[in-house]
């Protein structure tokens, strides 16, 4: 069995139960904007964020049939996240998301937004459709955070300097933030207890941290179809940590100088080619799988035994494996 179907066995009905209602959301009368939900299915990918719901509520201890609030909640929280994608493409100016035409690419810009403002919509019903007035407040945050990440990281343009403290304040707002949100309304909709609630936010954002330093490394992956080219992220003027590390470690002003360029986006691609040499040099991989290695044993360290969920516990440290350890 691979990775993936064991993470996935525990909550296998309550997948196709969401996967129902997910379906049944993105479907309207509008023929524009249905060839553009039509499009967002297709590539729907490993619902890594609604496992993590589904995952969490069965490990905090809820037994039998998975409420529809438990259900609900996966629903609101990848819709928010597709309609973040979808308005992040439209900001970087994206015509590709993981190998397939982005939304702007296959209208243009103005239907994007408003693609983008319809899931935004829908993620709100279905958090309303919990009936939990924390898990409403929980995903509205989540939007703001989401938002102040995308801010922040296009303030970080005008910089002269890079930090690693820039580098982090941006993906614990644009990517952790999103698995602890799911970690947290699985929890508190599945039963857990104030502890359990605290602990499975703690292993949401390590989990999403790792998430992002995974996909940072593999825009350096030549090796696999990740669905971008390597260096791509530097092409759209995004220094992560493997290149901020190589940065700090010494970088002469020319260097650094390069790289403030590549951030402007004004690089060409033999100056990009160079950057990127230079990270290798400098052992900025090595360091990133460090640092991704040392939040997956804190994030593990969250994850305590309950008797009778053994199974569930163990696809919990399968997903972090997972994460850490995917090629796409």
């Amino acid at each position: 069995m691979d990775l993936l179907a064991e993470i996935r066995r525990p909550i296998e009905e309550e997948l196709r139960d969401y996967r129902h209602i997910f379906e049944q959301t993105l479907q309207t009368d509008n023929s524009l904007l249905q060839m553009a939900l039509n499009h967002l299915l297709k590539r729907q990918g490993k619902m890594m964020r609604p496992i993590l719901v589904l995952l969490v509520a069965r490990y905090v201890g809820h037994d039998g049939p998975m409420p529809q609030s438990v259900l609900h909640a996966a629903v609101s929280l990848e819709l928010l996240h597709t309609a973040s994608l979808v308005h992040d493409d439209v900001v970087d100016e994206s015509d590709r998301r993981r190998g397939q035409k982005s939304v702007n690419a296959l209208l243009d810009n103005k239907a994007a937004v408003l693609v983008g403002d319809f899931l935004l919509s829908k993620a709100l019903f279905h958090a309303a459709q919990t009936g939990s007035q924390q898990v409403v407040t929980w995903v509205s945050e989540l939007g703001q955070t989401l938002s102040d990440g995308e801010l922040h990281q296009l303030a970080n343009l005008d910089k002269t300097e890079v930090s690693e403290d820039d580098y982090f304040e941006v993906i614990r707002k644009k990517t952790a933030s999103l698995f602890e949100t799911c970690a947290l309304a699985g929890a508190l909709l599945g039963g857990g207890e104030p502890a359990d609630i605290d602990r499975m936010a703690r292993f949401g954002r390590s989990l999403g941290l790792c998430f992002q330093m995974r996909d940072d490394l593999l825009d350096f992956d030549n090796q696999h179809d990740t669905g971008k080219p390597a260096g791509n992220d530097l092409k759209e003027g995004k220094l992560t940590l493997p290149v901020i590390h190589a940065l700090l470690t010494g970088a002469s002003k020319p260097m650094m100088d390069l790289a403030i360029k590549v951030r402007r986006g004004e690089a060409s691609q033999p100056e990009i080619d160079r950057l990127l040499a230079y990270t290798l040099e400098k052992d900025g991989i090595e360091y990133t799988k460090k640092y991704m290695y040392k939040i997956e044993s804190q994030a593990n360290g969250f994850l305590i035994q309950h008797e009778g969920r053994e199974d569930v516990t163990q696809s919990l440290v399968s997903y972090l494996k997972f994460v850490v350890g995917r090629d796409v």
